[in-house]
């Protein structure tokens, strides 16, 4: 098991989390590598916990279903947990996002692509359409009468 971890500056929001439902599922984009021949794929996959694929010579199913080019060898990943938000913190402390079981692969690096929702603390402002793509994210709360911000965003992948 692994889990996708993030550590962040929130100032004014909490529960931080990606826009994840079966209306409207979160595509979470990694790096891949093989853990039998290390080679890492060239381009980002993007797994969602809604979809599934058959893996070969009926063995059940998986959320991602990945054959290396280099090695041939097919490898899977499953989600295993919805997400859960990130809590605003003084200090930021690392928490998990997901937790994912990979047969065969690696996932070597996270990208936030996609949309992300939070909460204002003070006012329970909604906000949606989060994009944390460029690293930081700033937006002004009317209800509180003050600047939101999520910054110093910093994702890892760790065994769980």
């Amino acid at each position: 098991m692994y889990a996708l971890t993030l550590t962040a500056e929130l100032n004014g929001v909490t529960n931080l989390r990606p826009k994840d439902t079966a209306e409207s599922p979160f595509w979470y984009t990694f790096t891949v590598q093989c853990t039998s021949c290390r080679e890492t794929h060239g381009n980002p996959v993007a797994v969602s916990r809604f979809e599934t694929n058959e893996l070969s010579g009926s063995r059940g199913e998986a959320n991602f279903v990945w054959k290396c080019k280099n090695c041939k060898r097919e490898s899977s990943c499953s989600i295993k947990t919805a997400p859960k938000p990130y809590e605003q913190g003084e200090p930021p402390k690392l928490q998990t996002v997901i937790e994912f079981d990979c047969r065969g692969l690696e996932f070597t690096s996270f990208t936030p692509e996609g949309e992300w929702l939070a909460d204002g603390i003070e006012s329970g402002t909604k906000f949606e359409g989060v994009d944390l793509q460029e690293g930081e994210w700033y937006e002004y709360d009317e209800k509180a009468n003050d600047e939101v911000s999520i910054k110093d965003l910093s994702w890892d992948i760790k065994r769980a």
